[in-house]
């Protein structure tokens, strides 16, 4: 009998802590005040325990780990060209995170977010066409992206005040202390030459991170668009933010 009356109580106890009242959690945060920037962004990292099982009661599901079915990406220059698809997309890593600076712009509808990453990783699938001095490639195969010590900006914007409108998100990466990059059939599974390559790129990674960062941009930019549209479109704001 004490057993069960103990389970029943942890059991309230967890649902009780899911179920959190948001506009409670907010209520310090007035907007208009001096103080809402950074009211709203130490409220927001109090919330990171909940960003594996999200928000039910507010429709907001998990962001740790999102998942994008497909980011694609096209360049072409006179050097090279090429169309890049990632496929089955997972990023771990929202919950050790850390939001630093927060801005609001309410007549542009917008709000920056940046946030730091002591350990930000993805991995996936990914299709590559394209052509280089002439040479066509062809390839696909896994990959995985780890990134340490990690700062982005996210820009979520929504156009116009109608909410039915979509809202977007932009990806700008700041700075990585550390990067390391795996990619499975890189030449045809020839394995000396893809060790090698593999060598090659995880210890010259600055220079090749400038290369990189505009893909990370478009990935996280393009998968959080999604999340964010699908997850905040309909959400309170003016009932939380009063």
């Amino acid at each position: 009998m004490g057993t069960n009356v103990l389970f029943v109580v942890l059991l309230s106890a967890v649902i009780v802590r899911c179920q959190i009242d948001l506009a409670q959690h907010f209520q310090h945060c007035k907007v208009g005040t001096a103080n809402f920037d950074d009211c709203v962004k130490d409220a927001m990292n109090e919330l990171r325990p909940f960003f594996k099982e999200g928000i039910p009661d507010y429709g907001i599901g998990s962001f740790d780990p999102f998942h994008a079915a497909v980011v694609p990406q096209k360049v072409n220059n006179p050097i090279f060209s090429y169309k890049l698809y990632l496929r089955n997309v997972s990023e771990h890593g929202w919950t050790s995170s850390q939001v630093t600076k927060l801005k609001t712009d309410f007549h542009r509808n917008q709000i920056q977010v940046t946030q730091f990453f002591p350990d930000k990783r993805l991995n996936g699938w990914y299709d590559f066409e394209g052509s280089i001095l002439g040479q066509k490639v062809r390839n696909s195969g896994s990959w995985n992206l780890s990134l340490f010590d990690y700062v982005q900006t996210l820009t979520v914007a929504r156009p116009a005040m109608d909410s039915s409108s979509s809202i977007r998100v932009k990806c700008s990466i700041q700075s990585c202390k550390k990067l390391e990059l795996h990619i499975g059939n890189l030449v045809g599974g020839r394995t000396i030459l893809e060790n090698t390559l593999d060598w090659i790129i995880n210890t010259a990674w600055q220079p090749g991170f400038v290369v990189l960062s505009p893909l990370i941009n478009d990935l996280v930019g393009t998968a959080f668009t999604k999340i964010f549209d699908d997850y905040f479109n309909s959400f309170p704001f003016e009932q939380v933010f009063r």
